[in-house]
């Protein structure tokens, strides 16, 4: 029994941290090619960002209890707008950290998963996101948001479990290509919103007041870590 116990466990590791064989580039750029079919035509765009909000609010929480906030919890929304409530300092850098996270999530996400699956750890990879996703469940606090985060995460699971190697390759390049240009869609439209006198409490804004450092230039960081995100990680992933 013990010995059993053993060898899975062994199996299992072995699993984990394996190197996978990487994809042909044709399905690299396939998977692209996708992503940036659901990114760019509005009607996908009002689906798909929800897989978005989830990381954008996903990344504020992490960061929170990284950062030693106690976090209270996560609502998503259908209309794909999300709220992260944590409880600590009002100002500080860990309040600043916390408000910078969410828009650069998505984008810095996608570039960690470039640089697996660079490095052919398919399988590290989809594991990873499920636990994520999986630990992220453990605080939404309202009913659409457990369904979307328990869907999205149990896609992942039955990927990494059941699907065959190839399957599995296409959906980890699918997500981190959606990921890297899912992160840049957002930043262009809070500009946008902010152009028109709209979302005075943005993430941008919050930021403003934290820092006294005009919101026009956290957009600029915004921009430019979903801009090199999507280089940097498009990059890494057509390295085939």
């Amino acid at each position: 029994m013990d010995d059993t116990h053993t060898l899975s466990a062994a199996g299992l590791w072995d699993r984990l941290t394996g190197i996978q064989t990487a994809p042909e580039l044709w399905l690299v750029i396939a998977t692209a090619v996708v992503a940036l079919a659901v990114v760019v035509p509005r009607p996908l765009w009002l689906l798909s960002r929800n897989a978005v909000t989830i990381a954008h609010e996903g990344g504020h929480g992490l960061v929170a209890v990284l950062t030693g906030r106690r976090l209270d919890g996560i609502r998503l929304h259908s209309d794909t707008s999300g709220l992260t409530v944590s409880r600590g300092r009002p100002t500080g850098i860990g309040m600043i950290l916390t408000a910078a996270a969410g828009y650069t999530a998505p984008s810095l996400l996608g570039l960690g998963g470039a640089w697996l699956l660079a490095a052919h750890r398919i399988t590290l990879l989809l594991w990873v996101a499920t636990a994520l996703l999986l630990a992220m469940l453990l605080m939404i606090r309202n009913a659409y948001g457990v369904l979307t985060v328990f869907l999205s995460g149990g896609a992942f699971l039955l990927v990494s479990w059941l699907a065959p190697a190839e399957v599995q390759a296409a959906f980890a390049y699918g997500v981190v290509w959606f990921l890297l240009l899912g992160g840049v869609r957002p930043v262009f439209e809070l500009q946008h919103k902010r152009r028109g006198g709209g979302a005075p409490d943005s993430d941008a804004d919050q930021l403003g007041r934290l820092t006294h450092v005009h919101p026009v230039m956290w957009l600029f960081l915004f921009h430019a870590v979903s801009l090199c995100s999507l280089i940097g990680g498009g990059r890494w992933l057509l390295d085939v």
